[in-house]
Formats: C-alpha cells, structure tokens, sequence
C-alpha cells in the first residue's frame, strides 16, 4: 500500500499499543488479530453495520506526533465548560483501558465498558478487527450511546491510514512533526509530515502549530489540494507574555473569534502553551453553534487535567516530576520545564525508555539537568518492545559530556526507591515513557482521575 510520502511498511500497533498488564482489556475483547492490516475498510464496515456511530455527533480530530493528547484534552475542557456533553477518546493510557473513553470529563466506569463491548464483540470478531480498531469502535459506540453532543478524537499512529481517520471532523488539528515511530511511517520528517497530513479532509478546516518551513509547506499543499482552509500558528511570535511556574503556564493570544485572551493552563511548560493555543485555535473552527464564548474557552484552558506531563507532586517532601517524553522532542520540551523552574535540588532521574526509541539521542540532555540517574525497566512495558539498561548504561560510558552518575537498577520499584533515598528533600524526575510514568503513579498512590490501579 503506498503512502502519501512512499512505502509504509507492515507492522504492528498492537506491539505498540497492546495495553499490557490491564486485566480489564481481557475483559473488553477476546484475543485480536496481530499485525496491522493497513487500511480503513475494515473499521468503516464494522461502524457501517452498527448504524455508523461516528456520525451522531461532530467532531474535533487532533493528530501530530507530541502534544495530540494535550491539545485534545484541553478542547474536552473548554466543551464541557460550555455545557457540551463530551466524549474524548486518547490513547495510549497511563494506568487503566479506562483513561481512553471519557465522557463529561471522566472514564467511563468499568461495567459499562463492558458492557458496551459486549454490544459490538460480535461485529469486532467479525471484521477481524485488531486491538486499537476495535477500540476505536467501541470509542464510537460508547459515544453514541452516552448521547455526547461533541466527540475529540486523538489520532493513535500516524494518520492516513489510523482507525481513527474513518472520520469527516468539523475540524482538525495538526500538532507538529518529530521522528517518531519511522519504522512504521518513514525514515524523514517530511514522509512522516504527509501521512499526518492524511487526515486533512476536503473542505475542513485545519490548524497547526508546526513553524519547520519544510513541514509546513507539506501541509499547505495538502490542504490547497484538498479545499481545506489551514491556519498556522506561531507560537515563537504570537504567544506573548507567557509565565512557566510549577502550577500553572499562562499566556496571551489574540484570536479571531474572542479578541486578545489572557489564558491559564495548569499544564506546565511553554510547549503547552502552545498546546493550549492550538486547542484555543481549533475550537475557533467550530460552527458557530457550537463554539464556546470567551470565558468559557478561559475557564475551560484553567480547568483541563492531562496527568503525566510534567506532572508536579510533593510526597513525603520529595518533589515528583512525571513526564511522558519519550522521544527526542519530548525530551527537549522537559529539559527545557527543569531549566525554566526552580525545582529542589538534588535532582534525580528514574529513566525508562523502550527498546524501539532513540535514547542514545533522548538520555544526555536530560542527564546533564540531574545530579544522578537511575535507569530502570518499566514493568508494564511489553516484552517486544523492552529496552536493556545495562546496554545504555554502557553506551553513556562512550559518551563525552554524558551527563550525571548514571547506575541500572532493573527492578522499577527499587529503583524509585533508590530515587527518593538519592534525592531526600529535592526533586526526581520519572520519564521515558508513557509505561514508565503509568507505573510509578501506582506505585506512589496517584493513579490518574482517582481510579483503583488496575
């Protein structure tokens, strides 16, 4: 099959996003095929014959590589501020399948998740549907019954061909570009630019805060060919005033709809400022119906909770900072968090990275901002996908300028353990990956949305 950019290869998101270690997945769906069958045929057949869900309410869609779930989350917040009964649907989770289908600003409970996938099971076996398409159906599903008036859709891999690209949105957004997942998507930006670019719909509008001119050319002609109207955000140039604390990033942003806007996030880091611009941006694309007045887009942005970016708690006297970067861009944005504030010194990173990312280039920026590191598997991690820290311990050992003392415990709570100790009163810093930061919110007790860990 060939992509907007060139070949896509055969793989599979289920090595990618299979969600390990949830009982309540087993629950949900019987065994799914593995491999990816690149394609939508299969998803829009089996919505077809549940009397396509995906239509009873409008839609927001929101793909790009960092920052997806960030800019999707603060639309939810400001719609269900405006009285607009939600369903937002991301991937991956951080602790429980749950996290992935929320209605009204929360999961939906496990009963009814079950309960609900046993309503389309039959049609998922079906049509052969692999984990995250079957998913993405019952994301649908589940809206369609709960009677949401408006969905916001997170793209899981890529776009073009993504379950989620069954999709005609009211409008869409594109985040920005970064090398990631390249063996599914290509080896370049620009291959990896054009399948995002592949959610562009004729005629929708489409927002990005992607500025690599490059990249941004690649979307420009995408859209011209498609009639749909794009808008380019600059964060560089048109966030202004903006304030980075530990609580709380707050900007201003003259927008079309509302005038100039002074904005709060409780998201921390000028990346999510941009985020919430962006979100901001996308909202304005809405029909007029449905888009929010200007103090419910303010309330909204001050009110939205996306766990695990840069995520502040202080437990016992010890700061935590749990951030899913787990790519180089990710990592640069939380570098540039730990230089911005003033967080308690020392300060200690517990690092756990997948085998498939690029943490030869991800660990030395961040290890140059710590005093020690520990590196650590995640134990939720998938087997296929585990990196070895002994291997990048070695590999630091033939880096000039690596950065902190760096040591390997394998055993995840232990090495939090050995965090804590290390640090007393300071700061640790748990990253590398959406598994990695899932589990130490077990084990520390802040499972997101104050649900029972799964």
């Amino acid at each position: 099959m060939t992509a907007l950019g060139g070949e896509l290869r055969d793989a599979a998101p289920d090595r990618l996003d299979r969600p390990f270690n949830d009982p309540l997945f087993e629950r949900l769906f019987p065994p799914l095929p593995a491999g990816v069958h690149w394609g939508l045929e299969r998803v829009a057949s089996a919505l077809a014959d549940l009397g396509h869900p995906e239509r009873r309410a409008p839609a927001l869609h929101v793909g790009g590589t960092n920052g997806k779930g960030s800019v999707a989350s603060t639309c939810a917040a400001v719609l269900e501020t405006a009285g607009r009964r939600t369903g937002l649907y991301t991937s991956p989770h951080l602790c429980s399948v749950r996290e992935r289908f929320q209605v009204a600003g929360r999961p939906l409970s496990e009963a009814r998740l079950v309960e609900l996938a046993d309503e389309i099971r039959p049609t998922v076996v079906a049509h052969g549907l692999t984990f995250f398409e079957a998913a993405t159906v019952l994301a649908f599903h589940a809206f369609a019954a709960e009677g949401v008036e408006v969905q916001v859709i997170e793209v899981g891999l890529g776009g073009r061909l993504d379950a989620t690209n069954v999709l005609v949105p009211a409008a869409c957004a594109l985040t920005n570009v970064a090398l990631d997942h390249a063996d599914f998507l290509g080896n370049t930006l620009e291959a990896i630019a054009r399948e995002k670019a592949g959610i562009i719909k004729a005629g929708v509008p489409v927002v990005t805060a992607e500025t690599a001119p490059e990249l941004l050319a690649i979307f420009r002609e995408v859209a011209e060919a498609r009639g749909a109207p794009l808008t380019a955000l600059d964060p560089a140039a048109e966030l202004t005033e903006v304030e980075v604390e530990r609580d709380h990033t707050a900007f201003t942003l003259d927008t079309s709809a509302w005038g100039a806007l002074r904005l709060t996030t409780p998201l921390v880091g000028r990346h999510q400022a941009a985020n919430a611009a962006l979100a901001v941006q996308l909202l304005e694309r809405l029909p007029e119906a449905l888009r929010p007045s200007a103090e419910q887009v303010k309330s909204g942005v001050a009110s939205v909770r996306w766990p695990g970016r840069d995520q502040i708690e202080v437990i016992d006297g010890t700061t935590w900072l749990l951030d899913v970067a787990h790519n180089v861009a990710g990592i640069q944005s939380l570098v540039t968090v730990l230089d911005r504030l003033r967080l308690p010194e020392p300060r200690v990173a517990v690092v756990g990275v997948l085998g498939d990312k690029e943490w030869r280039r991800m660990l030395p920026p961040l290890l140059r901002r710590v005093e020690r590191a520990v590196l650590t598997q995640p134990p939720s991690a998938p087997d296929t996908r585990r990196w070895d820290p002994d291997e990048a311990m070695a590999a630091l050992a033939g880096v000039a300028d690596a950065g902190a003392p760096t040591s390997v415990e394998a055993d995840f709570e232990r090495a939090l353990d050995r965090a804590r100790e290390a640090a007393g009163r300071g700061t640790v810093v748990v990253t590398g990956s959406c598994h990695t930061v899932g589990d130490a919110l077990r084990a520390l007790g802040r499972v997101p949305f104050g649900m029972a860990s799964s």
